[in-house]
């Protein structure tokens, strides 16, 4: 069974946890697209600054155009707003939880495709759209196929805690709100 097979059905409870939270955000509405998007900003710097300390250019050396929290910050400033406080990353000892670390912030961009729909035109979406590189997702598939990990239990690992990660700053976000 291939790594992303694995790690599919590994994390199908977490995953839908997730969309189950993030789908009660009307993007449609400023104040609950800026909440999403705040939530999304307590993860997405750390995750990716602790892949890049990881080493993650190694296993996808087109990463520096994959990243998405300058894309992030851009539309919270334009929304009038700062970056929150971020949640710690998930510890990524190996290429096992880098490859968890990555299905979950690649899986997330499609998501991410579908929700941009739903935005109004009037409000900023480069972090829900991003113009990476052509194919991209299907590289990133193609190489997780391909990966080679000793221990598919720690790439689980490291895709279930970032999902967790990703439910505890929606709830965090969501409590904050008036």
């Amino acid at each position: 069974m291939s790594l992303r097979s694995v790690l599919r059905a590994q994390t199908a409870d977490c995953h839908a946890e997730v969309d189950k939270l993030f789908g009660t955000f009307d993007l449609s509405r400023k104040e609950q697209y800026r909440t999403f998007l705040r939530a999304h900003a307590r993860i997405i710097p750390a995750a990716e600054d602790a892949l890049e300390e990881a080493g993650v250019i190694r296993l996808l050396p087109d990463w520096p155009e994959r990243r998405r929290a300058q894309l992030l910050s851009a539309d919270i400033g334009e929304l009038g707003d700062r970056l929150p406080e971020r949640l710690p990353p998930p510890a990524l000892q190996g290429e096992a939880a880098i490859w968890g670390v990555l299905y979950v912030l690649e899986g997330s961009k499609l998501g991410g495709a579908l929700l941009a729909k739903s935005v109004r035109d009037s409000l900023p979406s480069a972090y829900l759209t991003p113009q990476g590189p052509k194919g991209a997702i299907k590289v990133f598939m193609d190489r997780l196929d391909a990966s080679d990990v000793a221990d598919p239990a720690a790439a689980v690992s490291a895709a279930r805690a970032l999902f967790d990660l990703f439910l505890k700053a929606g709830q965090l976000e969501l409590e904050a709100v008036p």
